[in-house]
């Protein structure tokens, strides 16, 4: 993947500020506010999926209860409990299947990971987090999907927070990045199955999400 890109500024126009790519490791980048100007659109999307399927401290096989409050919406969604780590069509919660991922999603998703360097993402499952001051996404490698060629896209909104992005290896030393909101971060090829994370949330405010952060994370599950 090149890490010389630009982003088409036709496409962001009026007072917004202009965004620009910025590189993390080789094969991952921050599209510095890219999602900027579809704020609202996402967070009253987020607030109609949760209406059907609402947020959750879901618990890993240990019995730790997570911190981040999740669910999903798209064709799969991500869940953990005392079974583990898997993927399922339908909502643990409800036994419906989760809500269809809303096109504004899908095609930011897809614009994201084109922009990035990588045409033809094709997202199936959309991770929907939110984090309240004081909660955090330990180190992880995502790999309960069934393709690897495939890229993550993970989209900020809400409040500031430190994302970590590591190597193969969890000693690996990750590299701590701010992200702010409208921020889409995409990692793939050689930093697919990269370590990552987000340390404890600092206290702020957002004039759209009060103290809170949501994080869509994108992928191709199966």
């Amino acid at each position: 993947m090149k890490n010389s890109l630009s982003i088409t500024p036709d496409l962001f126009a009026g007072d917004l500020p202009a965004p620009w790519v910025e590189p993390i490791v080789d094969d991952a980048v921050v599209l510095r506010h890219f999602a900027l100007e579809q704020e609202e659109v996402l967070l009253a999307a987020i607030v109609s999926i949760a209406a059907q399927a609402p947020f959750r401290n879901m618990q890993t096989p240990g019995g730790h209860t997570m911190s981040v409050a999740m669910t999903c919406c798209g064709e799969w969604g991500w869940v953990t409990d005392s079974s583990g780590y898997r993927y399922q069509s339908t909502d643990p919660d409800s036994g419906l299947p989760w809500p269809a991922m809303p096109k504004v999603f899908r095609d930011l998703a897809v614009g994201a990971a084109t922009e990035a360097g990588y045409r033809g993402f094709e997202p199936d499952a959309c991770l929907i987090n939110r984090y309240r001051p004081g909660a955090k996404m330990g180190l992880h490698q995502d790999k309960d999907e069934k393709d690897f060629s495939q890229p993550i896209v993970s989209v900020s909104l809400g409040i500031p927070a430190t994302f970590q992005l590591g190597g193969a290896r969890r000693r690996d030393r990750p590299v701590n990045t701010t992200l702010t909101s409208g921020d889409v971060v995409v990692w793939g090829q050689s930093a697919r199955m990269n370590y990552h994370g987000v340390l404890r949330l600092k206290s702020g405010q957002h004039p759209l999400t009060g103290d809170l952060r949501y994080n869509l994370t994108f992928r191709r599950a199966r």
